[in-house]
């Protein structure tokens, strides 16, 4: 294939020799630097477009200059906002990978900004210029962080105090209607779902739907032009960056759910926008065969490719897109979608997982990319790649162990007490033994990705019907309970006991042990209609709802609930604790630092840990003295806790034990309505608890 008969206006414009770094378009007011990689390319020409009336559209212009496999060439008078792609001549091989075709125009792999539809983007050059002001990094201690999964668009789409422009938009985000909400519930961090350029998969965009949650990269440098108010030629750039700075300001980090494992193109059948077209054979995983690697894309992504981390260039660009988004954008952690396909290292046994792999040991030795924040999703798609509790440091996990267990608890589902109390604890079984700390579990009871917690306890199966998929899609193992009625429903007993569960669920996860993550709009019953997978709704069934006090399906009493215990959480460090319990006091003659209490006021037996009839458990937590020592080496005091979970039909009556440390006592929280805020407690009490409560008790004095 030529470019013959394509159009060649300027092509005798002036195209400096350039240089080979830094790759993507570096514009300077003398002119702008291109670089591409396309090692195995013939011939690359750089096309310009031009928005002034009466220009004919392309401006192809040739990089004559490669080296190191860096096509490259500098171009003067090029203005910010000037839309630019690539297109690229060179053999037409597929079961070798090389998919070169001058008829597609390529986008910049390290294009800063992406402009017009899927179906004719293209790169935007974009001036970087921006006054951070006194802006810098927060770096917050993980055991003081509380995250907050949202959607940029999703979560102010329909909010009426924000001005109706700004909503769904990186400006509607860092409005302070809505930093305020944040500070005012008590979160200190944004998980942002992924906001690096995404297109919509073709059978998507077949049935009318688009890809709404974003987990379809193609643009690992521009922040996604769809949730811009400013436009798509470079002001999503600086937009998103005013956000960050807006959100810093009210001390909140920001964190990226980022999608390094596989790129919008695909599988092998798949459209070709960018990395296909100009490094198909680098960028993209093979499977192996008997005489090498076939032209088959090896997928443990469930999305048709797995990007190659052992290719210098590609574990270059992602290197380099992390600390674009650090040092440029200013975001202060990554949440890596399906880790696991991104540790995988080629072998003679396939391309099994490995924690030694180029990109773990680069990250962690990458003196900007080691400090921030590290979330791993610690699985992919295949069998082997469950990597729960086996991430190395720095890395924090996702821990769906925790949201299984703190489910079937308060469904009534639980084998017994003792994994209940590993999950609230901070799940030593998964960390403490290479020297971890209770941080590096993420808790979470539910997430972007299945049932929304008012969904959990108001549906027994997926309702995903509106997916187009007749409900195949989404997982079954919801560990959900509809409470006796499938969906909503006026029943006021229902709705009652539904409210209650939603509020023990936040409850429990705020005060557990470990990094809590809670998603947008649990706190005050946001619904997803039963759909458990509602990736392609762009619309109210993802969208939150911010309705009123009072307003029908406002559940603002779980709001309340949620917004006390993240009180008690920050206002208290035994409650968040970086040292790991070990059951005796911390000082001689002390309290045990962490108990488990029977209903009876005993400590929790062997046999009682096993026992699938008991669905109350107590966890006394003392703060005379805490086991970890303070900034300066000092003894930390605080007051001490004891939460009891009580997951069973019926009222239950504890007694609070007879002890030489906590005499007296108040409660601080309760989802029981019959044992409100302020009751006094003493010891040797007989206390009622109502059925499935959480109940917090705060040492006070007698």
């Amino acid at each position: 294939m030529t470019l013959g008969l394509w159009r060649t206006l300027g092509e005798h414009a002036p195209v400096w020799p350039g240089r080979n770094w830094p790759l993507g378009a570096t514009w300077s007011p003398e002119a702008t630097n291109f670089a591409v990689h396309s090692p195995a390319a013939t011939a690359v020409w750089l096309c310009l477009y031009d928005d002034e009336p009466g220009e004919p559209g392309e401006r192809r212009l040739p990089l004559t200059e490669q080296s190191l496999g860096i096509w490259h060439g500098a171009v003067p008078d090029v203005a910010p906002g000037t839309r630019y792609g690539f297109r690229v001549e060179g053999p037409w091989q597929p079961d070798e990978g090389l998919r070169f075709d001058p008829d597609t125009l390529l986008l910049d792999p390290y294009g800063l900004a992406v402009a017009g539809t899927q179906d004719d983007a293209q790169s935007v050059v974009v001036d970087p210029a921006f006054d951070w002001g006194d802006d810098a990094p927060m770096r917050r201690r993980w055991r003081d962080t509380v995250i907050y999964e949202l959607h940029v668009k999703g979560f102010t789409r329909l909010h009426d105090r924000i001005p109706p422009e700004l909503r769904g938009t990186y400006a509607g985000l860092g409005h302070p209607v809505v930093t305020q909400y944040l500070q005012d519930l008590g979160v200190t961090a944004v998980e942002l779902l992924p906001v690096q350029q995404f297109f919509s998969e073709p059978a998507l965009l077949e049935r009318g739907t688009v890809n709404y949650w974003g987990y379809n990269p193609i643009g690992y440098f521009a922040p996604d032009a769809s949730y811009s108010s400013s436009g798509d030629r470079g002001g999503q750039v600086t937009e998103f960056k005013q956000m960050v700075r807006s959100l810093h300001a009210a001390g909140l980090e920001v964190i990226l759910d980022v999608v390094y494992n596989h790129t919008a193109e695909a599988g092998a059948d798949g459209p070709t926008y960018s990395f296909r077209g100009l490094d198909d054979r680098g960028f993209y995983r093979r499977m192996p065969s008997a005489d090498g690697y076939d032209d088959t894309y090896w997928d443990v992504t469930g999305c048709g490719n797995t990007v190659n981390t052992e290719d210098p260039l590609a574990l270059r660009l992602i290197l380099d897109s992390l600390r674009y988004w650090v040092t440029e954008m200013h975001v202060d952690g990554f949440r890596f979608d399906l880790m696991s396909a991104l540790t995988r290292t080629a072998g003679t046994d396939g391309i099994p997982v490995d924690m030694a792999c180029k990109l773990l040991i680069a990250i962690g030795q990458d003196p900007v990319l080691r400090h921030v924040k590290l979330i791993a999703e610690p699985w992919d798609t295949s069998m082997d790649g469950y990597l729960v509790g086996g991430m190395p440091p720095p890395w924090v996990e996702w821990n769906d162990q925790y949201r299984d267990t703190i489910r079937d608890f308060w469904r009534g589902r639980s084998d017994g007490t003792h994994a209940v109390a590993t999950r609230l604890a901070g799940s030593s079984d998964l960390y403490a033994d290479d020297g971890r700390s209770a941080y590096n579990s993420v808790n979470f009871v539910t997430a972007h990705d299945g049932f929304t917690v008012r969904d959990l306890v108001s549906y027994d199966a997926k309702h995903n019907e509106a997916n187009g998929e007749d409900n195949r899609d989404g997982t079954d193992n919801n560990r959900s309970w509809n409470h006796g009625v499938e969906g909503e429903t006026s029943d006021p007993a229902v709705v009652a006991l539904r409210r209650r569960q939603a509020a023990n669920l936040m409850a429990t996860l705020c005060l557990s042990n470990g990094v809590p993550m809670l998603t947008a709009g649990d706190e005050r019953g946001r619904t997803q209609r039963g759909n458990n997978n509602a990736y392609c709704q762009d619309n109210e069934i993802s969208w939150l709802e911010w309705r009123a006090d009072g307003e029908p399906g406002a559940w603002l009493d779980v709001y309340e609930v949620t917004r006390a215990a993240l009180r008690l959480r920050r206002e208290h460090p035994a409650l968040r604790q970086r040292h790991w319990f070990e059951g005796r006091p911390a000082i001689v003659g002390g309290p045990k630092d962490l108990a488990w209490l029977h209903p009876s006021g005993r400590e929790m037996t062997d046999e009682d840990w096993h026992d699938s009839t008991l669905h109350t458990i107590g966890m006394f937590v003392s703060g005379r003295p805490l086991r970890e020592p303070g900034p300066r080496g000092e003894q930390q005091i605080d007051t001490s806790f004891l939460i009891w979970f009580h997951a069973g039909p019926d009222a239950v009556e504890v007694h609070l034990p007879d002890n030489d440390w906590v005499h007296a006592g108040s409660v601080v929280l309760s989802t029981d309505p019959g044992l409100p805020e302020g009751t006094r407690v003493a010891v040797g009490a007989l206390v009622s608890i109502g059925a499935r409560s959480v109940v917090v008790m705060q040492e006070s004095d007698a």
